[in-house]
C-alpha cells in the first residue's frame, strides 16, 4: 500500500485567500471612491469660500468708500453751517458796532466844497464792512480830493471809484466803494472842509 505524507506539502485554502483579497480590494476601492468624493466636496467648498471672500472684500471696499463719502459730506455740511453761523454773528456784531452818526461825521469832515453825498450803503461781508457811496461833484478833481481825504482820515481803506457818469445838468455822478473800520483812528483833514450842495 502506497502511503504519502501530506504534511510535507503546503496547504492553501485558495478560496479563502481570494475572498480576503477581494474584500481588501473592495475596501481599497471604497476608500479611493470616498477620498475622491471628499476631494470634490472640499474643492467645491474651497471655491465657494473663495467666491464669498472675494464678494466680502468687494462689499467692504464699497462700504469704506461710502463711509468716506459720508464723512466728507458731513464735514462739508458742518463747515458750511459753522461758516454761516460765523457770518451771522459777525453781521450782528457789525450792526451793534456800526454808528451812522460816526460815519456821517467822518464823511462830512472829509467832504470838500463842490461835492454832495447822495447815497450811503454799508454791507457786511466776510472781510468786514464794505461801504458804497454815491456822490455828485462839480468837477472830477473835487471827487478825487474827497476820496483822498477818506483814506487819509484813517477809517477808510481801499477807496476806489467803480462807476462815473455825467448828469443832465453837467455834474459828475460817481460811485465809490471802500472798506470801513468803525474803530479806525479818525483824523480830520489838515484843511477844514464843509459839505456843499451841488448847484443846479
Amino acid at each position: 500500500m502506497l502511503r504519502t505524507n501530506l504534511s510535507t506539502r503546503p496547504f492553501y485554502n485558495e478560496r479563502a485567500v481570494r475572498l480576503v483579497l477581494a474584500g481588501l480590494g473592495a475596501a481599497l476601492l471604497a476608500l479611493v471612491a470616498y477620498d475622491a468624493v471628499q476631494g470634490m466636496v472640499l474643492s467645491r467648498r474651497v471655491r465657494e469660500v473663495s467666491a464669498q471672500s472675494l464678494a466680502d472684500e468687494t462689499r467692504a471696499r464699497d462700504l469704506r468708500a461710502s463711509a468716506a463719502r459720508l464723512r466728507a459730506g458731513i464735514q462739508t455740511a458742518e463747515l458750511e453751517r459753522v461758516q454761516a453761523a460765523a457770518a451771522e454773528a459777525n453781521a450782528l456784531i457789525a450792526q451793534r458796532t456800526f454808528s451812522w452818526t460816526q460815519i456821517f461825521n467822518q464823511i462830512e469832515a472829509t467832504l470838500p466844497e463842490g461835492v454832495m453825498l447822495t447815497s450811503l450803503r454799508p454791507e457786511v461781508d466776510d472781510q468786514g464792512l464794505a461801504v458804497t457811496l454815491i456822490v455828485l461833484g462839480r468837477e472830477v478833481v473835487d471827487v478825487d480830493r474827497f476820496m483822498e481825504r477818506l483814506e487819509a482820515d484813517g477809517a477808510f481803506t481801499d477807496v476806489l471809484s467803480t462807476e462815473e457818469s455825467v448828469t443832465d445838468d453837467g455834474h459828475y455822478r460817481v460811485t465809490i466803494v471802500g472798506r470801513y473800520s468803525p474803530g479806525g483812528a479818525f483824523r480830520a483833514p489838515d484843511q477844514p472842509a464843509r459839505r456843499a450842495s451841488v448847484g443846479r
